[in-house]
């Protein structure tokens, strides 16, 4: 069960925004310390299932990668992160707001999805200190 503060953040209508449904496999990339633990427990509450860690091994039904700057090439990331990504699956790159430490550049967030295959086709706030931006397959919107 989430936490109060888990429940407020799928209250809110921000966790609909990632539509994701109930028996998803979501994989997740990047976890830390510094994480959104609500955001982590909402997306739990939504499909049913915990989160699949970065050394799941198979087909999943979406991904969020918990990206900082410094954390390596991120355009390698995201071509690891679709391999296990089920046809038409989207991503979800979670990235320190501007102005935070080892926020992300959108040029770079923009360079490197271009180089993994995807594009980026929407971005907003998810709790007090993230960016999340919706990657898709080239050719193909949400």
């Amino acid at each position: 069960m989430a936490t109060q503060e888990g429940a407020s953040a799928a209250d809110n209508g921000v966790i609909a925004r990632f539509g994701f449904k109930a028996g998803q496999i979501i994989q997740e990339y990047g976890y830390d310390d510094d994480v959104d633990e609500a955001l982590r427990e909402s997306i739990e509450d939504v499909t049913g299932e915990q989160l699949a860690d970065e050394d799941f091994g198979d087909v999943v039904d979406g991904a969020i990668v918990w990206y900082r700057d410094g954390d390596g090439d991120l355009a390698d990331l995201l071509m690891d992160v679709q391999s296990l990504l089920d046809d038409g699956c989207g991503v979800w790159l979670l990235s320190p707001k501007a102005g935070s430490p080892g926020a992300v550049e959108p040029r770079d967030v923009e360079e490197s999805s271009s180089l993994a295959g995807l594009h980026a086709t929407s971005t907003f706030v998810v709790g007090g200190s993230w960016w999340a931006t919706q990657l898709v397959e080239k050719g193909r919107s949400k």
